[in-house]
Formats: structure tokens, C-alpha cells, sequence
């Protein structure tokens, strides 16, 4: 697994670097636009190919109109009506990976939109199966390690629109884990990865980062693979007070963004989890309401 996914990363055609630019060369902003107005379609499947290989250039674009606008909804169209072919889906998995593992594009666009798209291609195989075992190891193990590698938490600026890279790689783990060919290692390593961003140092949400962490773990509870201990176990790592105890915070003002992090968390977890009647979700609930308590 791991050597598929290092091979996977030393492509160099697909490196941020080989980026040729947007728009796709013969595409114009104006004319992306009356495509994105006709809903994209385009009946020539290889102009469609073409047009998708240039679009994840713009990823990185510095204009929502084009990134988001364009980008990652023409790839979500195309995607969801099974209109790109398994060499183009392809060959897109191994350029996000990569995209994923670099250095980004400097702006912040690039990696969590590159997530976005790795989400899309993860859901098709989740719905009808075309990676391999080691393909989708290797994804899993890339998508766990960029979300733990976040350190970007800027969410929406005005003129800009959305980075949301935790976000943005929570959706992606969420669409792994919602795949049934996953293993209970494989969601334990998704675990982790939301584990470690659940309340980064320093840094209190307000994008909705809780929420979307929370769902990945919802859907892997919803596998019924982990007992009731182990989600207790988990959770109490993931609620660990911090130095002083949790009544420390008021004091000296230590821990509240922590504070702030984990109760969003827990509760936004609680909410999605406390109605639901599956059997492997109702298993969080206990551990749910151990840290609710624990933290003030």
C-alpha cells in the first residue's frame, strides 16, 4: 500500500508545478460561463476530457468564480452523471494525491479544493467499485495525512471565497468512510486524521469545522465495527483537558479556543448521533455524554 502511494506521489507530471494555467487553453472566463449556464453539458466525450484535465488547473485559481464556480462543479456534474471515464477519474486521483502531499500553491486554494474533487472521485467508487485495494489504501493514507497537515485554518474572506481546508478534507474522509470495502484499520486511520484537527492549538472555529469533522466519524460508527469502550476511549483522547484541568481556563484564559474546539465537537456529534436508532451509532452516546460533562 504504501508503495503505491509513494509511486502515486513521485509522479512528476503531476506535481502543483505542472500546472498550465486558467482558463483551459480555448476556454475563456465568458465562454466557462455559458457552459457552467447550460448545466456543462457537452456532448463530445473527448472535448469533455480535454476541458476536465485543463479545469484542474483552476483549483488553484485565485477567482471562486473559476475555482469553485467552474472547477469543482464541472468536475461534481461530470462525475455524478458517470460522464468521465475510469483512465481520466484516474489519472485525476493520482494528480490530487500529489497535489495534496505538495506545497501547495502559496494562496491556499489548492489543496482544499483539490480535497473537494479527491471527495467526488472517492464517492464514485464508493458507489460502483474501480480502484484497487491498494488504490484505495493509498488514498485513505493520503487523505489522512493532508488532513492532519493542516495548518491553514482560514475559512471564507470576502472577495476570495472559501480555503476551508479542514472542512474541506473532513468531507473527503467522510466519503471514505461511507465506503463499505474499508476495513476497521483503514477507518481508524481516518479516526486520527480527525482526531488531530478537532481542536488545533490556538485556533477556535467559526467556519463549521466541528460539524464537518463530525461526520466521518458518524459514518464510521454507522460500519458498527467499534465497540462501546472503543469509542469511549477514543473520544476521551480526543476531549483530554489541558494542562491545569478544564476549570483552569477560566482563570488564566488558557485552553478557551481548546475549550471552545472540543465542546463544538461533542456537541455537534451528540446532535447527529442522539436520534439516530443504528445500532453502531448509538454505541457513541455513552462517550458523548462522559466528556459533555467533563468539559464545562
Amino acid at each position: 500500500m504504501r508503495a503505491v502511494w509513494l509511486l502515486c506521489l513521485g509522479l512528476g507530471a503531476f506535481a502543483p508545478g505542472a500546472r498550465a494555467g486558467c482558463p483551459p487553453t480555448g476556454w475563456s472566463a465568458e465562454r466557462l460561463q455559458e457552459l457552467k449556464a447550460e448545466k456543462f453539458v457537452l456532448e463530445d466525450g473527448a472535448e469533455r476530457t480535454r476541458l476536465a484535465n485543463g479545469l484542474l488547473d483552476c483549483l488553484a485559481a485565485p477567482d471562486p468564480a473559476l475555482r469553485d464556480g467552474i472547477a469543482f462543479e464541472a468536475w461534481t456534474t461530470w462525475l455524478r452523471a458517470d460522464e468521465l471515464d475510469e483512465p481520466t477519474r484516474r489519472a485525476a486521483l493520482q494528480r490530487l494525491q500529489a497535489q495534496l502531499a505538495g506545497a501547495g500553491d502559496g494562496a491556499g486554494f489548492l489543496q482544499p479544493f483539490s480535497a473537494l474533487v479527491l471527495a467526488e472521485l472517492a464517492r464514485t467508487d464508493r458507489r460502483q467499485a474501480w480502484l484497487s485495494p491498494a488504490e484505495r489504501g493509498a488514498l485513505v493514507e493520503a487523505s489522512a495525512r493532508y488532513v492532519e497537515s493542516v495548518r491553514d485554518y482560514r475559512g471564507f474572506a470576502a472577495g476570495e471565497g472559501w480555503r476551508h481546508g479542514v472542512a474541506h478534507g473532513a468531507d473527503l474522509l467522510m466519503q471514505l468512510a461511507l465506503n463499505p470495502a474499508l476495513d476497521k484499520a483503514q477507518l481508524d486511520r481516518i479516526l486520527a486524521a480527525v482526531a488531530a484537527q478537532v481542536a488545533p492549538e490556538g485556533h477556535a472555529y467559526v467556519f463549521g469545522e466541528p460539524e464537518r469533522l463530525g461526520r466521518p466519524v458518524l459514518f464510521a460508527a454507522v460500519r458498527a465495527l467499534h465497540t462501546e469502550a472503543e469509542w469511549t476511549q477514543w473520544l476521551e483522547k480526543v476531549a483530554e483537558a489541558p494542562p491545569g484541568g478544564w476549570d483552569q481556563v477560566f482563570v488564566d484564559g488558557k485552553g478557551l479556543a481548546r475549550r471552545h474546539d472540543v465542546r463544538a465537537f461533542l456537541l455537534g456529534l451528540y446532535a447527529q448521533a442522539r436520534d439516530s436508532t443504528v445500532p453502531g451509532v448509538q454505541l457513541l452516546l455513552p462517550g458523548l455524554r462522559a466528556q459533555l460533562e467533563k468539559v464545562p
